[in-house]
């Protein structure tokens, strides 16, 4: 037996993941332990998950690998704020210590994180190998081409590359400070939302929006090349030397001062999301094309934080020149670990490497799940009221009647899903077909923005049925986006064509209006039979009940939380929103039923979204 263990860690979003002679056991996010979002710390929870899972001590792993090269991002950091001193050196400052202290000393703080017990090697891959190897190696592909994008790691922002069986081999690199990944934090921060998280909420605001400022981006900001390489005007930027995104230049250009988090949202910044996701999407649109030309391959693999924007990767399956895509699901840092352990798998240890027509990825369902017995004494411990249905048809038809009642439901079922999507293993539901449900669900469940898109779930065999998209077109990781189809949508009025702004979401575009966006585009995932089990069994109940193969699901969480892992954080949220049921494995709670249940208030920010 050979184990290998990937962490990323002290950046971003720190993970752990395992794979044990080739099969990837475990991975998971230390965020969903500690319950502080996008925790950066040495992923001391998740690692010890992930050898419980596998039955193993830290001194019987085999290889450890770091998902990037600390020297080497030093290097980068020092040479970038040396370059700008004076101006820079705050920021200098703020960053060399913590440097000094951690990274330097990676080794040091591997084995301190793994409590002295492995004595082994340690492997130290770049960055954006990495994440081409959490692209390729769980991949349904024997060879493709391979794109990562992101911020930036040590030097490099994007690369490309081949994969072919069990070998990587990265060809072309954009360097630092010239980055995606880092355009669309800028922008992000600028409208008043917080980098390395708010991008979602970026890519969700552009349809509100015109993308009136493309030419204004493309003529001040980038000099966007035909390969979709580009070079940036770094006076328009503040992050190599200030603590910004943004300079007063920047600021100049768009006629305003960066928006402050949680203040009213204005014209500009809904037509300053949509010009950056279209300039994002031709970037990635060029850079596709360019890499096919370079490789001949018919099939692409992603991976990068970039690689999260499923706007942009919808259109590279629909207008790019490959055949196939396949994006890893843990697409940006946490994957790293995983990518990681990846490498030293096949690539180190030159183990072969056998496909499979999906994916080895097991659904990335690879967190915690809790024995029944775990589950009841927590309840019992609690003062829960709760009834118990082992049997999976009988939940799941009762489940279902109760979302087609308009009942907003938490599920919580088997293993946590690794990466940032609930994929209906952490997840709350909700009726696609109410025309309130998108504000109910995100005014009093989720308490964020209304304006934040929904995603379907929809059986994978009746996906063409509803979206325009191939017959049975797979898209289980929610990475994909696709337009409703015509005759799913409903005809506007006069009126409701000329809406603008957060004004649109009044109006009911389609037969399944909760998950419909306001460009009548949706984020998929499709549901089937061998990977999704009970989840499945749900849909198709649902369907049963009511025609109706899509239903809503969102992450199981509030604002600015990570997604639940265990029974408890499951029954706390629950408790603390205005959910109208939990489901936890065979456990169906109602919150009529509980003590201390209560209506909770929307607070004073979220109230400006509010619907009449």
């Amino acid at each position: 037996m050979t184990a290998v263990l990937g962490i990323s860690a002290f950046y971003h979003d720190s993970a752990a993941a395992l794979i044990v002679d080739g099969d990837i056991v475990a991975a998971a996010q230390e965020e969903r332990f500690t319950r502080r979002k996008h925790d950066p710390d040495f992923p001391t929870n998740a690692i010890e998950y992930c050898l419980e899972e596998a039955g193993l001590k830290a001194k019987e792993l085999d290889y450890v690998g770091f998902y990037d090269k600390p020297l080497l991002k030093f290097e980068r950091l020092l040479e970038t704020h040396l370059a700008f001193v004076p101006i820079g050196f705050r920021s200098l400052t703020n960053v060399i210590p913590v440097w000094l202290k951690r990274n330097l000393h990676m080794r040091r703080e591997l084995k301190k994180g793994l409590n002295g017990a492995y004595k082994k090697q340690f492997v130290f891959p770049e960055h954006h190998e990495s994440h081409a190897a959490s692209a390729f190696f769980p991949s349904p592909f024997e060879e493709a081409a391979i794109l990562t994008v992101d911020g930036v790691g040590e030097w490099a922002t994007a690369s490309f590359g081949t994969g072919r069986g069990n070998k990587i081999e990265l060809t072309h690199e954009l360097h630092f400070p010239h980055s995606p990944g880092l355009l669309y934090s800028a922008f992000t921060f600028y409208c008043g939302f917080k980098v390395n998280s708010g991008e979602y909420k970026l890519m969700g605001l552009a349809p509100y929006g015109q993308p009136k400022y493309v030419d204004t981006i493309m003529d001040n900001l980038i000099d966007l090349k035909e390969d979709g390489s580009f070079r940036m005007d770094l006076s328009y930027f503040n992050y190599c030397q200030g603590l910004t995104m943004t300079s007063s230049k920047f600021h100049t250009l768009f006629g305003r001062e960066p928006r402050k988090p949680e203040s009213p949202l204005t014209e500009l910044d809904m037509d300053l999301a949509a010009s950056v996701q279209k300039v994002t999407e031709e970037m990635m649109l060029r850079m596709t094309r360019h890499i096919h030309k370079t490789t001949g391959m018919k099939n692409l693999c992603l991976a990068g934080g970039v690689a999260l924007n499923c706007v942009a990767n919808g259109r590279i399956l629909r207008e790019g020149p490959f055949d196939d895509l396949w994006i890893q699901p843990a697409a940006g840092d946490a994957g790293g670990a995983l990518g990681v352990a990846s490498l030293i798998w096949y690539q180190l240890l030159d183990n072969q490497r056998t496909t499979h027509p999906r994916d080895i990825q097991h659904g990335s369902y690879l967190g915690p799940k809790f024995e029944d017995d775990e589950i009841r004494k927590f309840l019992d411990l609690t003062g829960a009221k709760y009834q118990y249905i082992p049997d999976e048809d009988e939940m799941c038809d009762r489940v279902a009647g109760l979302i087609a009642s308009e009942k907003v439901i938490g599920w919580m079922q088997g293993r946590m899903e690794f990466g940032p999507r609930a994929l209906g293993g952490r997840s709350i539901l909700g009726d696609a077909r109410s025309r309130e449900m998108q504000s109910t669900m995100n005014l009093k469940i989720k308490f964020r923005e209304s304006f934040r898109p929904f995603a379907p779930s929809v059986l994978e065999e009746s996906v063409s049925d509803l979206f325009e998209t191939k017959p049975q077109q797979p898209s289980p990781y929610m990475l994909l986006v696709a337009d409703v189809n015509q005759d799913v949508r409903t005809e506007l009025s006069a009126e409701d064509q000329a809406r603008t702004g957060i004004d649109k979401l009044h109006v009911v575009r389609s037969s399944i209006p909760a998950i419909t966006h306001v460009d009548y585009s949706a984020r998929l995932q499709t549901v089937d039979d061998n990977h999704h089990g009970k989840y499945y069994k749900l849909l198709k109940a649902f369907e049963s009940q009511t025609g109706s193969p899509a239903i809503i699901n969102t992450s199981f969480n509030v604002r600015g939380e990570p997604i639940v892992c265990s029974p408890e954080h499951a029954y706390r949220c629950f408790m603390s929103t205005n959910m109208d049921v939990l489901v936890i494995d065979n456990f169906l709670l109602l919150k009529t039923e509980q003590p201390d249940a209560k209506e909770h208030e929307i607070d004073a920010y979220l109230a400006q979204f509010q619907l009449d």
